[in-house]
């Protein structure tokens, strides 16, 4: 019935304390004192139990392997049940109120009001909007502004009556301004921007608009309109404006780059882009403009004596080395096309390039670089900067402008006497069928459109409808004008070139008289 367990022994050897352990036989009743370690251990193999049967049913799986299989579904539904409950036990964020840490009555809280820094707009020192309380009394009629000024803007393809009336008009005052201005200036020729100045008057009784008292814009560069009211009616009054047309010129010296010494000079940015496209229209800027060159641009130019100016379109492009000019290039004729000074009356005979640029390809047999197999190459290819200006060789009417298969974009003209010259894989067109160009006229710019393999110019040159090298064939190009014209040219070309540099900047505007004549050092006016 009894059996010893295992004594623990001291340091030295000796049995501890006896310890017998009671065990009770099979029908007996057991210990009222439960065993720690037993209980411990039957922990352990219910735990281990669970985690096996886990195991087995497979519903906790790595959701990184299998996707989309019906193991993996079943993963996925194990997450979705167990985020689900987590956030069903989720403790409930609500606010709890307390009572505050001492009692304060209506004073003490008015006391506190006072102090606080809140918006005075709606509700005197606490912001908020108050009741109407017996105190209050109303107004038979609430007082108006005298006057209210404001100003309107004429919007894009607005009329300047309904921009009034938006702006508080009555109709009848609105109708009767438009009339009157149109008296001096057309209303479509306004720019859409322009700003009204407007002064409307207290209204009369029982009207449900304020008549105008005054209004005032600027009609022109030149003009300044203005309306007011006066006993008898709406008044029109002009205010010219001067104004100075003389052209602005701008000379300086190219330093590391054109764009950035004109600039240093005062020009505008607006001339100088037009100066830039018309010298890059007949020399390369890159290799043929060099640090120390002079550039000179002269632009159409106003200014009024209110301080105000406007450029205009460039009238003259030129360009010296050492002195000599490299380029004259004059505005001249209806079209505005610029010509060169020194070849206005004269004709050139010679090989004329169509682009600036270098040659990447010749006339004949080659190896085509796309389809891979050799075949007739019926022109010449010049390597170009893409968007390059490209040039009529002479006198033509354009024949053919649009798409034209492995060419792209394609001009043909045709120059008379059998002769006719094609330019493809423009990136750009800039001539229609049928108009007539003259020699160095843009036509279009350098591309690669159609079969290319990078930017360049294909020139091309027909005798009789038959491809010939372009490299054998001298063109002459004739500038001879009548002897009133090419004076008359002269004439504009020297009036330009006699206009000071920068004497178009000055100030019109008048100077405030000068107070007191004294002479001598500020200092010693200084105790006066």
């Amino acid at each position: 019935m009894f059996r010893s367990r295992e004594l623990a022994q001291d340091d030295y050897g000796a049995p501890r304390a006896a310890a017998v352990a009671l065990r009770s036989p099979a029908g007996f009743g057991t210990s009222s004192r439960p065993d720690p370690g037993n209980r411990l251990m039957q922990l352990k193999a219910r735990h281990a139990q669970l985690g096996t049967i886990l195991a087995k049913s497979d519903w906790a799986v790595d959701l990184a392997d299998d996707i989309g299989s019906a193991r993996w579904f079943r993963g996925l539904s194990t997450l979705a049940a167990i985020s689900t409950l987590a956030i069903a036990m989720a403790p409930a964020d609500n606010t709890l109120r307390s009572a505050p840490a001492m009692a304060i009555d209506a004073a003490a809280q008015d006391e506190f009001r006072s102090q606080m820094i809140q918006p005075m707009a709606l509700g005197s020192d606490s912001g908020r909007r108050m009741g109407a309380t017996s105190a209050v009394i109303p107004l038979a009629s609430a007082p108006q502004r005298r006057a209210v000024q404001l100003t309107a803007t004429l919007g894009q393809g607005d009329s300047f009556s309904r921009m009034l009336e938006r702006a508080g008009l009555g109709a009848g005052d609105a109708a009767q301004v438009e009339r009157m201005i149109s008296g001096v200036a057309s209303p479509s020729t306004f720019a859409p921007g322009t700003q009204v100045d407007i002064t409307l008057g207290q209204p009369a009784d029982g009207a449900s608009t304020r008549p105008l008292e005054k209004l005032a814009f600027r009609a022109r560069f030149d003009l300044d309109l203005s309306v007011s009211r006066s006993p008898a009616g709406l008044i029109l009054t002009q205010h010219l404006i001067r104004v100075d047309t003389t052209p602005l010129r701008i000379r300086g010296t190219v330093g590391s780059g054109i764009f950035r010494s004109a600039r240093a000079s005062g020009a505008p940015i607006e001339a100088i882009q037009q100066y830039l496209q018309v010298i890059d229209q007949h020399l390369s800027l890159d290799t043929e403009v060099l640090p120390g060159d002079t550039f000179d641009m002269i632009v159409a130019y106003r200014r009024s004596a209110n301080g105000e100016s406007k450029v205009g379109e460039l009238l003259y492009a030129g360009l010296e080395r050492s002195g000599k000019p490299e380029a004259q290039l004059l505005r001249w004729g209806g079209e505005g096309q610029f010509f060169e000074a020194s070849g206005m009356g004269s004709q050139r005979t010679g090989l004329l390039m169509p682009v600036v640029g270098h040659i990447t390809s010749t006339f004949g047999a080659r190896r085509h670089p796309i389809l891979g197999y050799t075949r007739m190459h019926a022109g010449v290819d010049f390597g170009a900067p893409y968007g390059s200006a490209i040039y009529a060789v002479g006198d033509a009417t354009v024949n053919f402008s649009g798409w034209h298969g492995g060419h792209g974009n394609y001009v043909r003209l045709n120059h008379g006497g059998g002769y006719a010259t094609g330019y493809g894989h423009m990136s750009r067109i800039a001539v229609a069928a049928g108009t007539r160009v003259r020699a160095g006229q843009v036509i279009g710019y350098v591309g690669s459109t159609g079969l290319s393999t990078g930017p360049h110019l294909h020139y091309e040159l027909y005798q009789n409808g038959v491809p010939v090298n372009p490299l054998s064939v001298r063109f002459t190009v004739s500038n001879q004008v009548d002897a009133a014209e090419l004076a008359a040219f002269k004439k504009r070309l020297s009036a330009l070139q006699q206009v000071p540099a920068g004497v178009a900047m000055a100030s019109l505007a008048p100077r405030q008289a000068v107070v007191g004549t004294a002479a001598g050092r500020e200092i010693d006016r200084l105790g006066d």
